[in-house]
Protein backbone atom coordinates (compact mmCIF):
# COMPACT_ATOMS: atom_id res chain seq x y z
CA UNK A 1 0.00 0.00 0.00
CA UNK A 2 1.73 3.18 -1.24
CA UNK A 3 0.89 6.46 0.56
CA UNK A 4 1.04 10.17 -1.54
CA UNK A 5 -0.02 13.38 -1.14
CA UNK A 6 -1.76 14.93 -3.70
CA UNK A 7 -4.10 16.93 -5.10
CA UNK A 8 -7.97 15.31 -6.07
CA UNK A 9 -7.28 16.14 -10.01
CA UNK A 10 -3.95 13.67 -9.92
CA UNK A 11 -5.93 11.06 -8.06
CA UNK A 12 -8.61 11.34 -10.97
CA UNK A 13 -5.89 10.77 -13.82
CA UNK A 14 -3.83 8.63 -12.01
CA UNK A 15 -6.49 6.30 -11.00
CA UNK A 16 -7.98 6.72 -14.80
CA UNK A 17 -4.66 5.78 -16.00
CA UNK A 18 -4.53 2.46 -14.00
CA UNK A 19 -7.92 1.39 -14.61
CA UNK A 20 -7.43 1.06 -18.47
CA UNK A 21 -8.28 4.72 -19.66
CA UNK A 22 -6.03 5.24 -22.82
CA UNK A 23 -7.92 8.21 -24.52
CA UNK A 24 -8.82 11.71 -23.33
CA UNK A 25 -10.54 14.05 -25.03
CA UNK A 26 -11.57 17.37 -23.76
CA UNK A 27 -11.35 21.33 -23.94
CA UNK A 28 -10.21 23.29 -20.63
CA UNK A 29 -12.49 25.09 -18.47
CA UNK A 30 -11.71 25.92 -14.76
CA UNK A 31 -12.12 24.13 -12.26
CA UNK A 32 -11.49 20.73 -14.41
CA UNK A 33 -8.56 21.73 -16.46
CA UNK A 34 -5.75 20.35 -14.17
CA UNK A 35 -7.39 16.94 -14.67
CA UNK A 36 -6.87 17.37 -18.38
CA UNK A 37 -3.61 18.89 -17.94
CA UNK A 38 -2.69 15.43 -16.10
CA UNK A 39 -3.91 13.02 -18.40
CA UNK A 40 -1.61 15.22 -20.78
CA UNK A 41 1.35 13.92 -19.05
CA UNK A 42 0.16 10.43 -18.28
CA UNK A 43 -1.30 8.99 -21.17
CA UNK A 44 1.42 9.01 -23.59
CA UNK A 45 3.97 6.92 -21.13
CA UNK A 46 1.29 4.51 -21.22
CA UNK A 47 1.02 5.07 -25.19
CA UNK A 48 -2.38 6.29 -25.04
CA UNK A 49 -4.03 9.48 -26.90
CA UNK A 50 -4.61 12.89 -25.43
CA UNK A 51 -6.31 15.50 -27.53
CA UNK A 52 -7.90 19.05 -26.55
CA UNK A 53 -10.54 19.91 -29.05
CA UNK A 54 -12.25 22.85 -30.35
CA UNK A 55 -15.24 22.49 -27.85
CA UNK A 56 -16.58 20.38 -24.89
CA UNK A 57 -19.19 18.81 -27.81
CA UNK A 58 -16.78 17.68 -29.95
CA UNK A 59 -14.44 16.59 -27.01
CA UNK A 60 -17.42 13.86 -25.65
CA UNK A 61 -18.24 12.70 -29.39
CA UNK A 62 -14.19 11.71 -29.76
CA UNK A 63 -14.32 9.65 -26.65
CA UNK A 64 -17.38 7.99 -27.85
CA UNK A 65 -15.88 7.07 -31.18
CA UNK A 66 -12.20 5.83 -29.55
CA UNK A 67 -14.63 3.54 -27.18
CA UNK A 68 -16.18 2.45 -30.10
CA UNK A 69 -12.27 1.42 -31.59
CA UNK A 70 -11.80 0.10 -28.17
CA UNK A 71 -9.96 2.12 -26.06
CA UNK A 72 -11.19 3.22 -22.78
CA UNK A 73 -11.99 6.66 -23.29
CA UNK A 74 -13.07 9.49 -20.79
CA UNK A 75 -13.74 13.29 -20.34
CA UNK A 76 -13.56 16.13 -17.67
CA UNK A 77 -15.25 19.27 -17.08
CA UNK A 78 -17.53 22.10 -15.50
CA UNK A 79 -21.25 23.89 -15.42
CA UNK A 80 -20.89 25.33 -18.86
CA UNK A 81 -19.20 22.43 -20.63
CA UNK A 82 -21.29 19.62 -18.80
CA UNK A 83 -24.73 21.23 -20.37
CA UNK A 84 -23.00 21.42 -24.18
CA UNK A 85 -21.95 17.28 -23.80
CA UNK A 86 -26.28 16.85 -22.66
CA UNK A 87 -26.13 15.70 -26.86
CA UNK A 88 -23.63 13.23 -26.56
CA UNK A 89 -24.32 11.88 -23.77
CA UNK A 90 -27.76 11.01 -24.73
CA UNK A 91 -26.31 9.40 -27.86
CA UNK A 92 -23.89 7.55 -25.49
CA UNK A 93 -26.99 6.31 -23.94
CA UNK A 94 -28.85 5.22 -27.37
CA UNK A 95 -25.40 3.67 -28.86
CA UNK A 96 -24.75 1.71 -24.96
CA UNK A 97 -21.54 3.32 -25.51
CA UNK A 98 -19.33 3.22 -22.20
CA UNK A 99 -17.46 6.59 -21.30
CA UNK A 100 -16.31 8.58 -18.06
CA UNK A 101 -17.80 12.00 -17.71
CA UNK A 102 -15.83 13.58 -14.67
CA UNK A 103 -17.91 17.12 -13.83
CA UNK A 104 -16.40 19.12 -11.28
CA UNK A 105 -19.10 21.53 -10.50
CA UNK A 106 -18.80 25.50 -10.23
CA UNK A 107 -21.48 27.92 -9.04
CA UNK A 108 -23.78 28.70 -12.36
CA UNK A 109 -25.84 29.57 -14.24
CA UNK A 110 -24.42 30.39 -17.28
CA UNK A 111 -20.76 31.20 -16.68
CA UNK A 112 -21.53 31.79 -13.12
CA UNK A 113 -18.75 31.38 -10.34
CA UNK A 114 -15.35 29.47 -11.92
CA UNK A 115 -13.36 29.34 -9.38
CA UNK A 116 -16.26 28.43 -6.33
CA UNK A 117 -17.89 25.43 -5.22
CA UNK A 118 -21.09 24.17 -5.99
CA UNK A 119 -23.59 21.12 -6.09
CA UNK A 120 -26.01 22.96 -8.70
CA UNK A 121 -25.51 20.30 -11.53
CA UNK A 122 -27.15 17.02 -9.18
CA UNK A 123 -30.58 17.43 -11.19
CA UNK A 124 -28.38 17.89 -14.75
CA UNK A 125 -26.29 14.94 -14.28
CA UNK A 126 -29.68 12.89 -14.17
CA UNK A 127 -31.98 14.68 -16.40
CA UNK A 128 -29.98 16.91 -18.34
CA UNK A 129 -30.01 15.41 -21.67
CA UNK A 130 -33.71 13.98 -23.07
CA UNK A 131 -35.45 11.16 -23.22
CA UNK A 132 -35.77 8.24 -20.89
CA UNK A 133 -32.01 7.72 -20.67
CA UNK A 134 -30.09 5.14 -18.15
CA UNK A 135 -27.05 6.91 -16.24
CA UNK A 136 -25.14 6.17 -12.89
CA UNK A 137 -23.64 9.07 -10.83
CA UNK A 138 -21.25 8.56 -8.10
CA UNK A 139 -19.61 11.18 -5.93
CA UNK A 140 -16.40 11.77 -3.98
CA UNK A 141 -15.85 13.46 -0.45
CA UNK A 142 -12.40 13.76 -0.56
CA UNK A 143 -9.15 12.77 -2.45
CA UNK A 144 -8.94 9.07 -1.24
CA UNK A 145 -12.76 8.53 -2.54
CA UNK A 146 -11.56 10.28 -5.73
CA UNK A 147 -9.11 7.96 -6.64
CA UNK A 148 -11.37 4.88 -5.53
CA UNK A 149 -14.58 5.93 -7.42
CA UNK A 150 -12.93 7.34 -10.36
CA UNK A 151 -11.80 3.45 -10.70
CA UNK A 152 -15.75 2.57 -9.97
CA UNK A 153 -17.43 4.72 -12.34
CA UNK A 154 -14.97 3.07 -15.25
CA UNK A 155 -15.67 -0.20 -14.43
CA UNK A 156 -19.54 0.37 -13.63
CA UNK A 157 -19.76 2.41 -17.49
CA UNK A 158 -17.64 -1.11 -19.03
CA UNK A 159 -19.97 -3.43 -16.90
CA UNK A 160 -23.40 -1.19 -17.90
CA UNK A 161 -22.38 -0.31 -21.52
CA UNK A 162 -23.69 3.36 -20.77
CA UNK A 163 -22.11 6.70 -19.54
CA UNK A 164 -21.07 7.19 -16.43
CA UNK A 165 -20.74 10.71 -14.55
CA UNK A 166 -17.67 10.98 -11.70
CA UNK A 167 -19.90 14.07 -10.20
CA UNK A 168 -17.31 16.40 -7.84
CA UNK A 169 -16.67 19.69 -7.05
CA UNK A 170 -14.13 22.72 -6.97
CA UNK A 171 -13.35 22.32 -3.34
CA UNK A 172 -12.55 18.37 -3.95
CA UNK A 173 -10.58 18.75 -7.20
CA UNK A 174 -8.30 21.07 -5.44
CA UNK A 175 -7.77 19.54 -1.86
CA UNK A 176 -4.29 17.89 -1.53
CA UNK A 177 -4.53 14.69 0.79
CA UNK A 178 -2.81 11.92 1.80
CA UNK A 179 -4.48 8.76 0.12
CA UNK A 180 -3.51 4.93 0.37
CA UNK A 181 -3.37 3.65 -3.30
CA UNK A 182 -3.67 0.14 -3.16
CA UNK A 183 -1.43 -2.61 -4.89
CA UNK A 184 -3.89 -4.05 -6.72
CA UNK A 185 -7.15 -3.10 -7.82
CA UNK A 186 -10.36 -4.43 -9.49
CA UNK A 187 -10.49 -3.91 -13.67
CA UNK A 188 -13.82 -5.19 -14.88
CA UNK A 189 -12.72 -7.03 -18.13
CA UNK A 190 -15.70 -9.54 -19.36
CA UNK A 191 -14.72 -12.60 -21.57
CA UNK A 192 -14.35 -12.63 -24.86
CA UNK A 193 -17.09 -14.52 -26.15
CA UNK A 194 -17.46 -16.80 -29.26
CA UNK A 195 -19.47 -14.98 -31.07
CA UNK A 196 -20.73 -15.74 -34.79
CA UNK A 197 -20.12 -12.88 -37.10
CA UNK A 198 -23.46 -14.28 -38.65
CA UNK A 199 -25.32 -14.07 -35.45
CA UNK A 200 -24.32 -11.54 -33.70
CA UNK A 201 -26.19 -8.46 -32.67
CA UNK A 202 -25.21 -5.36 -30.92
CA UNK A 203 -28.35 -4.61 -29.18
CA UNK A 204 -29.32 -8.43 -28.53
CA UNK A 205 -30.74 -9.57 -25.20
CA UNK A 206 -27.34 -11.06 -24.35
CA UNK A 207 -25.83 -7.90 -24.54
CA UNK A 208 -27.11 -5.72 -22.39
CA UNK A 209 -24.73 -5.59 -19.63
CA UNK A 210 -21.49 -7.77 -18.59
CA UNK A 211 -21.01 -8.43 -21.81
CA UNK A 212 -17.90 -7.98 -24.40
CA UNK A 213 -18.74 -5.57 -27.18
CA UNK A 214 -16.05 -6.34 -29.76
CA UNK A 215 -14.54 -3.07 -31.03
CA UNK A 216 -14.44 -1.79 -34.54
CA UNK A 217 -11.58 -4.06 -36.55
CA UNK A 218 -12.01 -7.02 -34.94
CA UNK A 219 -13.72 -8.40 -37.47
CA UNK A 220 -16.77 -7.80 -36.51
CA UNK A 221 -19.34 -5.33 -38.46
CA UNK A 222 -22.29 -3.67 -36.65
CA UNK A 223 -24.81 -0.58 -36.70
CA UNK A 224 -24.57 2.30 -34.59
CA UNK A 225 -27.45 5.08 -34.02
CA UNK A 226 -28.25 7.33 -32.12
CA UNK A 227 -32.36 6.57 -33.79
CA UNK A 228 -34.40 4.08 -31.99
CA UNK A 229 -33.10 0.73 -33.26
CA UNK A 230 -33.90 -3.06 -33.32
CA UNK A 231 -31.28 -5.63 -32.24
CA UNK A 232 -29.40 -5.28 -35.61
CA UNK A 233 -28.44 -1.78 -34.82
CA UNK A 234 -30.97 -0.28 -37.61
CA UNK A 235 -33.55 2.27 -37.61
CA UNK A 236 -36.49 0.87 -36.80
CA UNK A 237 -40.31 2.69 -37.02
CA UNK A 238 -42.09 -0.83 -35.68
CA UNK A 239 -43.86 0.17 -32.17
CA UNK A 240 -42.83 -3.49 -30.70
CA UNK A 241 -38.97 -2.53 -31.71
CA UNK A 242 -39.14 0.87 -30.27
CA UNK A 243 -40.94 0.05 -27.39
CA UNK A 244 -38.20 -2.97 -26.55
CA UNK A 245 -35.58 -0.83 -27.42
CA UNK A 246 -36.81 1.92 -24.87
CA UNK A 247 -37.15 -0.65 -22.56
CA UNK A 248 -33.65 -1.67 -22.24
CA UNK A 249 -32.58 1.85 -20.33
CA UNK A 250 -34.94 0.79 -17.26
CA UNK A 251 -33.78 -2.50 -16.90
CA UNK A 252 -29.92 -0.73 -17.10
CA UNK A 253 -30.68 1.22 -13.97
CA UNK A 254 -32.59 -1.95 -12.90
CA UNK A 255 -28.94 -3.76 -12.78
CA UNK A 256 -27.72 -0.07 -11.57
CA UNK A 257 -29.61 -0.54 -8.35
CA UNK A 258 -27.72 -3.56 -7.58
CA UNK A 259 -23.99 -1.42 -7.50
CA UNK A 260 -25.04 1.34 -5.72
CA UNK A 261 -23.16 2.57 -3.06
CA UNK A 262 -23.69 4.36 0.10
CA UNK A 263 -22.54 4.41 3.77
CA UNK A 264 -24.57 4.70 7.15
CA UNK A 265 -23.09 6.34 10.65
CA UNK A 266 -24.57 6.19 14.26
CA UNK A 267 -27.93 5.26 12.89
CA UNK A 268 -28.90 2.73 15.44
CA UNK A 269 -30.64 4.46 17.55
CA UNK A 270 -31.32 7.80 15.70
CA UNK A 271 -34.07 10.11 15.93
CA UNK A 272 -33.03 12.36 13.55
CA UNK A 273 -30.70 11.71 10.13
CA UNK A 274 -28.87 13.89 7.90
CA UNK A 275 -28.15 13.17 4.23
CA UNK A 276 -25.67 14.24 2.31
CA UNK A 277 -22.92 14.13 -0.31
CA UNK A 278 -20.17 15.32 -1.46
CA UNK A 279 -18.08 17.63 -0.04
CA UNK A 280 -21.19 18.71 1.82
CA UNK A 281 -21.17 15.52 3.99
CA UNK A 282 -17.70 16.67 5.24
CA UNK A 283 -19.14 19.34 7.15
CA UNK A 284 -21.83 16.86 7.68
CA UNK A 285 -20.10 14.41 9.50
CA UNK A 286 -18.42 16.86 11.99
CA UNK A 287 -22.13 18.16 12.55
CA UNK A 288 -22.84 14.91 13.60
CA UNK A 289 -20.26 14.80 16.01
CA UNK A 290 -21.22 18.18 17.16
CA UNK A 291 -24.97 17.22 17.99
CA UNK A 292 -24.32 13.96 19.73
CA UNK A 293 -21.72 15.49 22.78
CA UNK A 294 -24.80 17.52 23.06
CA UNK A 295 -27.56 14.55 23.55
CA UNK A 296 -28.81 15.13 19.87
CA UNK A 297 -29.18 11.34 18.62
CA UNK A 298 -28.58 11.97 14.85
CA UNK A 299 -27.49 9.57 12.37
CA UNK A 300 -25.56 10.37 9.09
CA UNK A 301 -26.43 8.81 5.63
CA UNK A 302 -23.56 9.44 3.16
CA UNK A 303 -24.89 9.15 -0.45
CA UNK A 304 -22.10 7.82 -2.61
CA UNK A 305 -24.28 7.14 -5.88
CA UNK A 306 -26.84 9.96 -6.43
CA UNK A 307 -28.29 8.42 -9.54
CA UNK A 308 -29.89 5.56 -9.05
CA UNK A 309 -30.60 6.98 -5.39
CA UNK A 310 -30.23 4.50 -2.66
CA UNK A 311 -34.31 4.66 -2.38
CA UNK A 312 -34.84 1.42 -1.04
CA UNK A 313 -32.26 1.84 1.73
CA UNK A 314 -33.63 4.91 2.70
CA UNK A 315 -37.03 4.27 2.69
CA UNK A 316 -36.01 2.08 5.97
CA UNK A 317 -35.83 5.12 7.61
CA UNK A 318 -39.01 6.91 6.68
CA UNK A 319 -41.12 6.88 10.32
CA UNK A 320 -38.57 5.73 12.64
CA UNK A 321 -37.05 9.18 12.40
CA UNK A 322 -38.70 12.62 13.23
CA UNK A 323 -37.02 14.65 10.37
CA UNK A 324 -34.36 14.61 7.78
CA UNK A 325 -32.11 17.14 7.20
CA UNK A 326 -30.45 17.45 3.74
CA UNK A 327 -27.10 19.85 3.43
CA UNK A 328 -26.35 20.85 0.22
CA UNK A 329 -24.43 23.35 -2.06
CA UNK A 330 -27.66 24.78 -3.94
CA UNK A 331 -31.23 25.46 -3.46
CA UNK A 332 -32.43 22.04 -2.88
CA UNK A 333 -31.51 20.05 -6.11
CA UNK A 334 -31.27 16.64 -4.13
CA UNK A 335 -33.58 17.62 -1.22
CA UNK A 336 -36.59 16.84 -3.86
CA UNK A 337 -35.57 13.05 -4.14
CA UNK A 338 -35.36 12.57 -0.44
CA UNK A 339 -39.00 14.36 -0.15
CA UNK A 340 -40.19 11.90 -2.46
CA UNK A 341 -38.33 9.20 -0.63
CA UNK A 342 -39.84 9.87 2.62
CA UNK A 343 -43.75 9.86 3.25
CA UNK A 344 -43.77 9.35 6.96
CA UNK A 345 -40.67 11.78 8.37
CA UNK A 346 -40.46 15.56 7.59
CA UNK A 347 -37.37 16.48 5.43
CA UNK A 348 -35.60 19.69 6.09
CA UNK A 349 -33.65 21.04 3.34
CA UNK A 350 -30.19 23.43 4.57
CA UNK A 351 -28.95 25.38 1.25
CA UNK A 352 -25.81 27.41 0.63
CA UNK A 353 -25.25 28.91 -2.73
CA UNK A 354 -23.38 31.83 -2.21
CA UNK A 355 -19.86 30.27 -3.44
CA UNK A 356 -18.70 29.09 -0.14
CA UNK A 357 -19.30 25.70 1.22
CA UNK A 358 -21.12 24.85 4.11
CA UNK A 359 -19.54 24.42 7.61
CA UNK A 360 -20.71 22.38 10.58
CA UNK A 361 -22.31 25.51 12.73
CA UNK A 362 -24.58 26.24 9.79
CA UNK A 363 -26.13 22.25 10.08
CA UNK A 364 -25.88 22.36 13.44
CA UNK A 365 -27.78 25.51 14.41
CA UNK A 366 -30.73 24.72 11.29
CA UNK A 367 -31.07 21.03 13.39
CA UNK A 368 -31.26 22.45 16.71
CA UNK A 369 -34.08 24.81 15.69
CA UNK A 370 -35.80 22.30 13.85
CA UNK A 371 -36.00 19.94 16.81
Amino acid sequence: MAINFISGAEAVANAAIRVGVRFYGGYPITPSSEIAEEMSKLLPKVRGVFVQFEDEIASLAACIGARVAGLKSMTATSGPGFSLMQEHIGYASMTEIPVLIVNVMRGGPSTGLPTMPSQMDVMQARWGTHGDHPIYVITATCVQELYENTIEAVNMSERLRMPVILLTDEVTIHLRERIDIPEEISIYSPQKNKISYRDFKIYGEDTLAEVYIPPFGEGFRYHITGLVHGEDGFPTNNHFLIKKNIERFKKKMDIAKRYVKYEEYQTQDAEYLIVSYGISFRASLKAGKILRDKGVKIGLFKVVTLWPSPEDILKKYDGSVKKVFVPELNQGQYFYEIDRIFKKSKVVPINRYDGDVIIPEEIVETILNEI
